[in-house]
């Protein structure tokens, strides 16, 4: 009984001090936690309308390798929102049905993105975290699992509560077709 109890403690230990990572396939249109070689979590989402690429003002989502530079909303209410990082206390209402709004609300959580590789996400007119490009819950949930975004990775709003608490700033994010 004693080794068994070890045993337990030693792989939840492992578990909830795994170093993560986020893999993001925009063909299967799907994030994926990485933690000791293995998928732990999977979650569809939905990446930009406009495609892929790293062109300031493109509304596209960038390739490559990312980092999570900072988290925002922690104590946020489900389905409130953000304007421009900044928490609006208020609900919005969630669009369950495929129908892209002529709004994008940026709901529940934030985690904002910095390229890792100077010259294609980051730096000049490519700087993924100057074009403000976040992990983040929406509105339009109806539109989960296809191209809708205006270049962020958006996620239901229980999904990225969820990544959000198990997911650390610095956290390695790739992004690719």
């Amino acid at each position: 009984m004693k080794y068994f109890a070890i045993l337990i403690v030693s792989v939840l230990s492992s578990f909830l001090y795994a170093e993560y990572s986020i893999e993001v396939s925009i063909s299967e249109q799907r994030l994926f936690v990485i933690a000791n070689n293995s998928i732990v979590r999977s979650y569809p989402i939905s990446s930009s309308a406009y495609g892929e690429g790293q062109i300031k003002n493109s509304l596209k989502t960038p390739l490559g390798e990312h980092e999570i530079k900072t988290k925002i909303g922690t104590d946020v209410p489900k389905y409130q929102f953000f304007v421009s990082r900044e928490h609006i206390s208020q609900e919005v209402d969630i669009i369950e049905k495929e129908i892209d709004s002529p709004d994008d609300f940026i709901t529940t959580r934030i985690m904002w993105l910095a390229g890792k590789n100077e010259g294609f996400n980051s730096g000049g007119n490519v700087d993924s975290f100057q074009r403000f490009i976040y992990i983040h819950g929406t509105h339009e949930e109806g539109l989960i699992g296809k191209k809708a975004s205006h270049g962020c990775i958006r996620m239901f709003n229980q999904d990225v509560l969820e990544l959000f608490r198990i997911i650390p700033t610095k956290t390695a994010v790739n992004i690719y077709l």
